[in-house]
């Protein structure tokens, strides 16, 4: 134990002039030698090496970080904090990738991983970088613990203070993916409403990400009253991607008539809607037998400058003559002379 003492001191003098000299091949054999050398790195307060070390191993482990648990709790949230702020200036900032996770994963397999993990995630996230798959459902698996102790969104949120950081938006939205993608809906929305009472305002990927996920549960009145808070309420404009997708779960579960009130809620609304979201509901409305609802679609459509495919037009026009609707037939059909169709 002496000998390896010795060896690790002398090794932290002559830090600096081995990471110069850093051969992937020649300095790092084995996962024990790289952990020593991040262990000195943080030792002698190197912290900007620790990206290359740890991208110079095949084996990524957020393990090679175990060294930081025999550090007092507080002292180990100062050292991760200085690690964070060294980080900030370093470019490319693609290299940090592998640090992040490492420190990311590591901190949310600790027995006390908030408020650290999402100042962590938080640094990530700002960086730039993207979180691995795994980190997504360590986060779910620490979240679900914390709040099974009775304790409320807002305060996990604002411990982030207690260590120099603020909640923020983005930091919330991946908490709120995070819950989605593990089929933890319920608290994921809990997310998003507990998100002001930390200081986040909700913003369209908040939204977006819980109205997804209700669209996938086929949770359409909870997906589509969501919708019109995020616009009414939260004065937001939904992604098309969104309102694409609920579009999709509508006509998939044969609410065609909920899905037209959509649309017409969004027109009012002065959302762009774009020629696809029209032209799923014409086709929608076609497969429920609906044509008069199918015309009236139509009419709006066209009425922003979008004409349907010459197909959809045939089978629109011959549905509504079949039905006798023989005014709307003629009122579409001078819509498509209008749009020299």
């Amino acid at each position: 134990m002496i000998v390896g003492a010795k060896k690790l001191c002398r090794f932290s003098l002559h830090f600096s002039s081995l990471v110069s000299n850093f051969s992937p091949v020649r300095s790092v054999s084995s996962l024990q030698s790289l952990e020593g050398t991040l262990k000195a790195a943080v030792q002698t307060k190197n912290y900007q090496h620790i990206p290359d070390l740890l991208n110079s191993s095949q084996d990524q482990n957020p393990k090679l970080l175990s060294f930081l648990s025999d550090i007092p709790p507080n002292n180990r949230t100062q050292i991760i904090d200085e690690i964070l702020r060294c980080f900030v200036p370093l470019r490319p900032r693609s290299r940090l990738r592998t640090a992040y996770t490492c420190l990311l994963c590591y901190t949310l397999q600790s027995p006390d991983p908030f408020p650290l993990a999402l100042s962590i995630l938080q640094r990530t996230l700002r960086s730039g970088c993207t979180p691995v798959p795994q980190a997504s459902l360590f986060l779910s698996s620490a979240w679900l613990e914390q709040i099974s102790q009775s304790r409320s969104v807002a305060d996990i949120l604002l411990d982030m203070r207690s260590i120099g950081y603020s909640p923020d938006s983005g930091t919330c939205n991946y908490v709120i993916s995070s819950l989605c993608a593990v089929d933890q809906l319920g608290e994921a929305i809990k997310v998003l409403k507990g998100m002001t009472q930390a200081g986040c305002v909700p913003d369209f990927d908040s939204y977006g990400a819980v109205i997804g996920a209700m669209c996938s549960s086929r949770r359409t009145p909870d997906a589509v009253e969501l919708l019109k808070q995020m616009v009414v309420k939260g004065g937001l404009t939904p992604r098309q991607d969104t309102v694409a997708k609920m579009l999709a779960t509508l006509r998939a579960t044969k609410e065609i008539r909920k899905a037209v009130e959509t649309i017409e809620f969004l027109e009012r609304e002065n959302y762009p809607l774009g020629f696809e979201s029209y032209e799923r509901l014409v086709e929608g409305c076609l497969e429920c037998d609906n044509h008069v609802l199918a015309g009236k679609v139509v009419m709006s459509m066209t009425g922003r400058g979008f004409i349907p495919y010459i197909g959809i037009r045939q089978k629109v026009v011959e549905g509504l003559a079949a039905c006798g609707e023989m005014d709307l037939v003629r009122a579409v059909r001078q819509r498509f002379v209008e749009l020299r169709s």
